[in-house]
């Protein structure tokens, strides 16, 4: 029997604009699938209503991946393996992209299962056309360490790679943890760094801003619980 399908569809990064993120080709697949693996069943039942989904919720199989449910890979495989589609959806965002549903595609290509992704947005991606940063060279580097000495011998080895190798140097933090972070690149960075800060992507209140550290330092900016991408460069 031939496998199915693993589609990743992408989700809204901010609410109430779906009409941002929702392709016509998006709604159509959605349509034609019954079986979804999700990061977050409620959330992504919502997320489907709001793109267009015409099949009855009640009708839907929805696998949770989240973190208590991710020993065992092998159970989101079953209708996959029968020759179904399924769709994968994360939190925000794009499947896969700083995301733990990564895992799912690395096991789907180990059991020999197509894997479509689907046009949306990725937040990162959205920070680096809008920071005016080097798209060419760059590296995202996920989460910094939170040990506050090792943190700041992160953001100094980054800032001196960006210098070093005119490579955009990319990083997140738990949003309510911002604050602190920006402090501390303020803090730890050359005067001359250039720093973009992107909060909100794609939301009502986005905020995008590029300047040196040293004009950052002049400023103050709340991003307490704000979902932020930080860029160097």
């Amino acid at each position: 029997m031939q496998n199915g399908t693993l589609y990743l569809i992408p989700v809204p990064l901010a609410e109430e604009v779906s009409h941002k993120t929702f392709t016509p080709y998006l709604v159509d697949t959605i349509n034609q699938i019954d079986t979804y693996i999700v990061e977050n069943s409620k959330t992504a039942r919502r997320f489907l209503k709001e793109a267009g989904l015409k099949t009855p919720q009640k009708d839907l199989i929805v696998h949770d991946y989240g973190k208590h449910n991710r020993s065992d890979l092998g159970q989101f495989f079953t209708e996959l393996k029968a020759g179904k589609d399924v769709g994968l959806m994360s939190e925000a965002g794009c499947p896969g992209i700083a995301d733990p549903g990564a895992d799912i595609v690395a096991e789907a290509h180990k059991r020999n299962i197509k894997v479509v992704p689907l046009v949306g947005p990725s937040s990162i991606l959205l920070a680096l056309m809008a920071s005016g940063f080097n798209g060419q060279s760059f590296a995202f580097w996920g989460y910094l360490p939170i040990d506050k000495e090792q943190r700041t011998k992160r953001i100094k080895d980054l800032d001196l790679s960006a210098s070093r190798y005119k490579q955009t140097q990319i990083f997140i933090e738990t949003p309510f943890r911002n604050n602190q972070m920006l402090e501390e690149v303020l803090k730890s960075c050359k005067p001359n760094t250039q720093l973009c800060i992107a909060s909100n992507l794609t939301g009502a209140d986005e905020f995008i801003k590029t300047q040196s550290v040293h004009a950052w330092r002049k400023e103050e900016i709340d991003l307490h619980k704000k979902p932020t991408i930080f860029l160097l460069y």
